[in-house]
């Protein structure tokens, strides 16, 4: 019920921020390090960039209203001390402290946050979710414009905008990073640009809300490479920071990746990015990973030979809002259930998989075949099913924190 509580109190602030009060209408960039293994991690600042971009995101929509991700940017007037933005987001580095090497090593990841440029001085604040399951501060920074010291550097890649229907600050605002293509011909490029253009609104919910989206392609090497955290199939990058000099001024609220490449394969983080191939089932792979980067979404899926299987059993309830652990399940889908729904629930064994079944309460999930729970028997995030009703009502809440 917490969960829910502040996702209520958190729309209800962010109606109450004044865009104008606060911000320039400029973007600040802010490119991060983060260092750690499980034992613990610490995060600064590499540089601050100035966009030299109007803001693209929401201008009343101000404040995270979903309790989701690993980390969160809170960005304070300092004057007041009252939190006037923030986004909840995740980190590669999640999941590596849950593998082997993760447990002792230390590894380091880039992270790039994008907020409102403030104008006056705020305190920005990077938060990681505590062992209580609570957002703590980890490092609080001052900014001060005019006095910060700020880049305005970047490598901007060729830019194609595919797809435009309106003003940024009231759109989905998508960037496809093309990599790949430094000898292909033009016209392959533009046949793989629409190509996961129209994936990308293959599927419900995202079909019906074309028109609240901006597509942008760039071209460009991010150094995305198969066997990610030694899984053949997670494509990934770990060169952050240079895929935000590629987008340089286009205005970017989620990332694609669609690598020039016909082996299976793909991978996303939520608030970071998405990654595709252009194998067959890009089809299905993108919509999946994009539930992931888009919604937060958990995938339903077991797989206990990944690293990090265990990630979701804990003594806490999963942010995500598609699986459960029985912990705290009045904060997730119990009141979408028909009433009489058993929890747990049979699955049936004949159910067609191009249907997502009953609602209910189905084990194996999260990669755990035990102890972690989904919505229904067949889904986009276990099996390539449609959007379960409980993860479209998710993708529809974030819809509504870009468009309104």
């Amino acid at each position: 019920m917490l969960g829910l509580l502040l996702a209520v109190a958190g729309v209800a602030e962010g109606q109450r921020v004044s865009f104008g009060k606060y911000f320039t209408g400029g973007t600040l960039r802010i490119d991060c390090l983060r260092e750690g293994s499980a034992e613990g991690d610490t995060v600064w600042v590499r540089r601050w960039v100035d966009r030299q971009a109007e803001w693209h995101g929401s201008r009343t929509q101000m404040i995270d209203p979903f309790d989701n991700g690993d980390y969160r940017v809170s960005v304070r007037d300092a004057r007041s001390g009252r939190e006037i933005y923030s986004r909840g987001y995740s980190n590669l580095f999640r999941e590596y402290r849950a593998t082997r090497m993760g447990q002792t090593e230390r590894k380091r990841f880039e992270e790039t946050l994008l907020v409102p440029m403030p104008k006056r001085a705020v305190k920005i604040a990077l938060q990681r979710r505590g062992d209580d399951g609570q957002m703590e501060d980890a490092t609080v920074l001052d900014f001060v414009p005019g006095v910060q010291a700020v880049d305005s550097v970047w490598r901007e890649g060729d830019r194609m905008d595919l797809e435009v229907h309106g003003n940024p600050s009231k759109k989905v605002d998508v960037v496809i990073v093309a990599q790949g293509y430094g000898e292909e011909p033009p016209q392959k490029l533009s046949v793989d640009y629409y190509r996961m253009k129209e994936i990308l609104f293959s599927q419900e919910p995202f079909a019906g809300h074309r028109e609240d989206f901006n597509v942008y392609g760039i071209k460009g090497d991010v150094g995305a490479e198969f066997g990610a955290f030694g899984i053949d199939r997670y494509l990934m990058t770990f060169g952050v920071h240079r895929m935000h000099d590629l987008i340089g001024t286009t205005p970017c609220d989620f990332i694609i990746i669609m690598v020039n490449s016909t082996t299976y394969g793909g991978g996303a983080i939520y608030n970071f990015y998405a990654v595709s191939s252009l194998h067959r089932m890009a089809d299905y792979v993108l919509p999946h990973e994009f539930g992931h980067a888009f919604g937060g979404l958990a995938d339903e899926y077991v797989d206990e030979e990944i690293a990090y299987a265990g990630l979701h059993l804990s003594r806490r309830e999963p942010v995500e809002p598609n699986i459960t652990t029985l912990t705290d399940f009045d904060s997730k889908w119990k009141s979408m259930l028909p009433e009489g729904t058993a929890v747990p629930t049979p699955e049936d064994a004949g159910a067609p998989k191009t249907e997502c079944g009953p609602l209910g309460v189905y084990e194996g999930a999260g990669y755990a075949p035990k102890g972690v729970y989904r919505p229904a028997m067949h889904c986009m995030m276990r099996d390539y099913a449609p959007f379960c009703p409980v993860c479209s009502r998710r993708l529809e809440e974030v819809f509504k924190l870009y468009t309104k």
